[in-house]
């Protein structure tokens, strides 16, 4: 049975909070587990996670694997370095683990980035009417159509001068 340490989701719609569960990698998501080992909630600003080191240290031990996710809050929370400590046989009595989680930065939107890049932007943009309207007074979109059309209005033209004679 290879064992792995991952989130189960809980909560209500729209209002998530996980629990680091130990469970048999062939289990769903939200299915059966071993053994909880702690929960995270990341509606909480800032984000909180409750872990039983004891736990997860014993589950690690017996080769549990943890999922990306959880080696990356147990990462944030300082656990991992903790249990490295531990299997290199170092005093890990003073390390304490984080419960908060530090907020990231938001992503900026697109507009916004395009805002500060500033005179840059606006110049690209004025030059793109300028092409559409040099296609525009030609009347034509690219050579081979330009040669037709004149051909096409010069016998109109010399079909006018013979009928006024």
């Amino acid at each position: 049975m290879a064992a792995k340490i991952r989130l189960r989701r809980m909560g209500a719609k729209k209002r998530p909070t996980y629990r680091f569960v130990a469970t048999d990698s062939r289990m769903p998501r939200d299915g059966r587990f071993i053994e909880i080992l702690g929960h995270y909630n990341p509606i909480e600003k800032p984000a909180t996670v409750n872990v039983n080191e004891e736990k997860v240290f014993y589950w690690l031990k017996q080769g549990a694997i943890p999922s990306d996710t959880a080696k990356s809050l147990f990462k944030q929370i300082g656990l991992l370095r903790k249990w490295e400590m531990v299997q290199k046989g170092e005093d890990v009595s003073q390390i304490a683990l984080a419960t908060q989680l530090k907020e990231r930065a938001k992503k900026k939107k697109k507009r916004e980035k395009k805002a500060e890049a500033g005179p840059p932007a606006a110049e690209g943009v004025a030059k793109e009417p300028e092409k559409k309207k040099a296609k525009s007074e030609s009347g034509s979109t690219g050579p081979e159509e330009a040669a037709p059309s004149a051909k096409a209005e010069e016998p109109k033209e010399e079909k006018k001068e013979s009928g006024e004679s």
